[in-house]
C-alpha cells in the first residue's frame, strides 16, 4: 500500500442558503480554491475524483454527480459518488485514499457539496419541513418512518440510553459550556456559518428541547457549502510540497466501521444503543495503523451533530473513560489551555453541516491548526446514519513520519 498525502484544501463559505448559486457552482468554486491552494492544474494533473453528495432529494436530481463532471475539470476521467449518511464526507475521503494507496490514481480530487435548502415546504412556508422529510427517507419505510423517526430522535435514543447506563454523566451544564467553547472557536473560522454569534451556557440551558434531552442550541445547523481536497501519492505529494515550498501532510491511519441497523444486546450482531461502538472501533484501528495512541493526538475535529453525542464520541475514542465524559470539561481537558484542541473550526455546530462535505471541512481545519500551531498529529472523525451507526477516522501528520 502506497503512502498518501493531502496537498490542497479549498472551501466555500458555509451559509444557511447560497440563494444565488447552484450546487455545481458551489462545487466549482471549492475546486478552484483547492487547486489554488495546492498549485495543481486539476484539468491536466488530476487523474480521478471522488465526490460526496449525501441526498439526491436535497439536490432535486437522481444522479447529481453527473452534472459536475465537466464543471470541476474531470471530463472523461473517473468520478465516483459516495453517499453514507452523515459520514458521507469521511467515506468519500476513505475511497479517495484507497484509490491513491492502491496505485490506481496519483492525484485524486475529493469533493463534498450540499445544497440542502433548495427544498421548500409551501404549506409551512419554510425549507425545514421539506429538509427533515428528505432526511426521513433514510429510515425503515414500514415501521420507523410512519412513526415520525428523524435524525434528532435517532441520536436522542443513543444519548438517553447512554445516560441511563451512566447516571450523572453528560451533565447539562457541561454540555452548555462546550457550546460556549465551540462558539468561541468559530470566530476564528472565516468560513463558519455562525461565526458572528455569541451563545452563553445559560442561553443553551434555557433553549427549547428539540427532542429530550437535546436542547435547540445543542444541535448542528444545516448548511449549504462545498469543500475540496486533493489526495496524492508519496511521489506527487513531495513534488507538490516542493512546488508550494511547504511541508507535506500525510494520512497516517484510516478506518471505517458500520454498526448493525437493528438494536440488541449482542454487540457483535446488533447495535448497542447505549454505545457508539463504531467510534471506538475506528479510532482504535486508525491509531493502530498510524502506530500512535490517543495521547499522541493534539487536535481533533469530530462530527458534533449533537453536543451530547460529541462527548460520547470523545469517551469512545479513549480521551476519557466511557461514563466519565463530564471530565472533559470539569478537568479542563478540552477547555482553553487543556491538553486537547477539539473542533477549532467551531465544528458542525457553529461552522455548519453540509453533509456531503462536513468531514472535509474538518480535514481543512485540522491541517490549518497543525500548520498554524506547529503541531504534529491530528484526527478527523465522521459519523452518521441511523443511531450514529457509521464511523470513520483519519490520523493526519504534518511533515515527515
Amino acid at each position: 500500500m502506497r503512502k498518501v498525502g493531502i496537498v490542497g484544501a479549498g472551501m466555500v463559505e458555509c451559509r444557511g442558503r447560497h440563494i444565488e448559486k447552484s450546487y455545481p457552482e458551489l462545487a466549482q468554486l471549492a475546486v478552484m480554491e483547492c487547486a489554488k491552494d495546492a498549485q495543481v492544474d486539476v484539468v491536466r494533473e488530476a487523474d480521478s475524483g471522488v465526490i460526496g453528495i449525501y441526498n439526491d432529494i436535497l439536490q432535486s436530481q437522481a444522479i447529481p454527480e453527473s452534472t459536475l463532471q465537466g464543471h470541476i475539470g474531470l471530463a472523461n476521467k473517473s468520478l465516483t459518488r459516495v453517499s453514507s449518511g452523515g459520514a458521507t464526507g469521511a467515506y468519500a475521503m476513505a475511497v479517495a485514499h484507497d484509490r491513491v494507496a492502491s496505485g490506481r490514481s496519483d492525484i485524486c480530487l475529493v469533493l463534498g457539496v450540499e445544497k440542502a435548502l433548495d427544498c421548500y415546504d409551501f404549506e409551512a412556508e419554510s425549507a425545514t419541513p421539506a429538509v427533515v422529510q428528505a432526511i426521513g427517507y433514510s429510515w425503515d419505510p414500514w415501521f420507523e418512518r410512519p412513526l415520525g423517526e428523524h435524525a434528532s430522535s435517532s441520536y436522542a435514543q443513543v444519548i438517553i440510553a447512554y445516560m441511563d447506563r451512566h447516571p450523572g454523566d453528560l451533565d447539562p451544564m457541561v454540555r452548555a459550556r462546550v457550546v460556549e467553547l465551540l462558539c468561541g472557536h468559530a470566530k476564528n473560522n472565516p468560513y463558519a456559518q455562525r461565526r458572528g454569534e455569541t451563545v452563553t451556557a445559560e442561553e443553551v440551558l434555557n433553549s427549547r428541547y428539540i427532542v429530550h434531552p437535546v436542547h435547540q442550541l445543542e444541535t448542528c445547523v444545516y448548511t449549504e457549502a462545498a469543500c475540496a481536497l486533493i489526495f496524492a501519492s508519496e511521489k506527487m505529494t513531495r513534488e507538490i510540497a516542493r512546488r508550494r515550498n511547504r511541508e507535506p501532510m500525510w494520512i497516517r491511519g484510516v478506518a471505517e466501521a458500520n454498526e448493525p441497523y437493528f438494536v440488541g444486546d449482542d454487540i457483535d450482531y446488533y447495535k448497542a444503543i447505549n454505545r457508539i461502538h463504531s467510534d471506538y472501533l475506528v479510532t482504535k484501528k486508525a491509531l493502530k495503523m498510524a502506530r500512535l495512541s490517543i495521547d499522541d493526538i493534539q487536535v481533533i475535529e469530530l462530527h458534533d451533530a449533537y453536543i451530547p453525542q460529541m462527548l460520547i464520541t470523545l469517551a469512545e475514542m479513549g480521551v476519557v473513560p466511557v461514563g466519565r465524559a463530564n471530565d472533559l470539561v470539569n478537568e479542563g481537558i478540552i477547555m482553553p489551555g487543556g491538553k486537547l484542541l477539539v473542533n477549532p473550526s467551531g465544528g458542525l455546530m457553529f461552522g455548519g453541516h453540509f453533509v456531503g462535505g462536513s468531514n472535509m471541512m474538518s480535514t481543512w481545519s485540522v491541517m490549518r491548526e497543525l500548520r498554524g500551531r506547529d503541531l504534529q498529529f491530528g484526527l478527523v472523525h465522521g459519523t452518521g446514519a441511523i443511531n450514529s451507526n457509521y464511523g470513520v477516522a483519519f490520523v493526519i501528520e504534518r511533515g515527515e513520519s
